[in-house]
């Protein structure tokens, strides 16, 4: 009665149901640690099982259904010193470990990465993305990770992987050559690049990661914007037509320094200066030289004047001709005259000519006057 009582204290049945997502590794519970020798140990697809006896890695069973005998525990036989058939509980801790993929777990630069683009010069990324990952070694996995720990999750492991996932990123980025306005349509080689940089690292602590993706790859927000006002001006790295575009913006802007009427006013004369500067010339070359001033155009023609005397037409005369013409009383208000777009013949007192008459003295008074 006593050894049946016993016998019904010890574990003879060792199984394992995860119920959570995101568990790695859970040891089983047992009191004393106490194990019935032939007890049934089950291991379903997607675990392992591990032995930890008195601190030292005893034996790794992958999915099936054992029953804990000396034949199928050599390692931990050796360390019981077991004769065949001895037929007696032992103590030790067992540690189930998911081996199945930990999907989608995300990773991100946390400060920005410092490389030199070929047409920016230096600039700061930030990239991020998403990894797989699943157990490789569960018993290196047990040893260099998770310890003594009862129950280990993947986010107490994905930090450390972040880490090193960030150190690889930095540097391929930097040494790739890659510029960066490439980098969008280059992101798949980026990742295979860094998935096998890390993957002695991540080998070490008994992982794999069967996936790894980068998504994005940004520059900086005020960067991106400078970007998009070169892009929306078409001027493809002209600095100088740049500036002149950014200075018109701002000032014709509600806040800038010549806000309101007077800033649209300059903001308008500015860009239609730039406009004018900017026609002549292919996207992005240099501002052409100023144009030289046109000179001024010649002044109108004199208008030339026709005289009617007799039945008969006399000309044409020019307005200095005619002049002289006044002063010697060859013409008189009363002559008709006709110059271009005149309607019809009219007398000199009648037209343009009426001034010549006043420059004309009056005739001189006769003699003993």
């Amino acid at each position: 009665m006593v050894f049946d009582f016993l016998k019904g204290e010890f574990i003879d049945v060792i199984s394992w149901l995860d119920d959570t997502r995101d568990t790695m590794v859970w040891r089983f519970e047992r009191r004393g640690q106490a194990i019935k020798y032939g007890a049934k140990l089950t291991v379903r697809e997607g675990q392992a099982a591990v032995f930890v006896h008195e601190g030292q890695l005893a034996d790794v069973f992958g999915p099936g259904l054992y029953m804990l005998e000396t034949n199928n525990m050599p390692i931990l036989t050796t360390l019981q010193h077991w004769d065949h058939g001895f037929n007696s509980p032992f103590k030790s801790e067992i540690y189930f470990v998911s081996t199945t993929r930990f999907n989608d777990l995300k990773w991100g630069t946390k400060n920005p990465i410092i490389c030199r683009d070929p047409e920016f010069g230096p600039v700061r990324l930030r990239a991020f993305g998403s990894y797989s990952m699943r157990v490789s070694d569960p018993g290196v996995f047990l040893k260099e990770i998770v310890g003594t720990d009862g129950e280990f999750t993947a986010d107490e492991i994905s930090f450390q992987i972040r880490n090193v996932i960030v150190q690889e990123m930095s540097r391929v980025l930097a040494s790739s050559g890659i510029p960066v306005l490439d980098m969008a349509a280059n992101t798949a080689d980026l990742a295979k690049l860094i998935a096998t940089a890390i993957a002695p690292k991540i080998t070490e602590y008994g992982l794999s990661l069967p996936e790894f993706y980068i998504e994005n790859i940004s520059l900086p927000e005020e960067v991106e914007k400078v970007l998009d006002k070169r892009t929306s001006v078409g001027i493809a790295g002209d600095l100088h037509k740049y500036m002149q575009f950014n200075t018109a913006e701002a000032m014709s802007a509600p806040g800038g320094a010549m806000g309101g009427a007077m800033g649209a006013g300059m903001g308008a004369a500015m860009g239609l200066g730039m406009a004018q500067q900017m026609q002549p010339g292919p996207w992005g070359a240099a501002p052409a030289a100023a144009a030289p001033a046109a000179p001024p155009p010649p002044p109108p023609a004199a208008p030339s004047w026709h005289l009617a005397e007799n039945g008969a037409t006399k000309g044409p005369f020019s307005e200095s001709d005619l002049q002289a013409m006044a002063a010697s009383g060859a013409l008189s208000r009363a002559s008709l005259v006709w110059t271009a777009g005149q309607d019809g013949w009219k007398p000199a007192g009648d037209t343009a000519l009426a001034r010549l008459f006043a420059m004309v003295p009056p005739p001189p008074p006769p003699p003993g006057a």
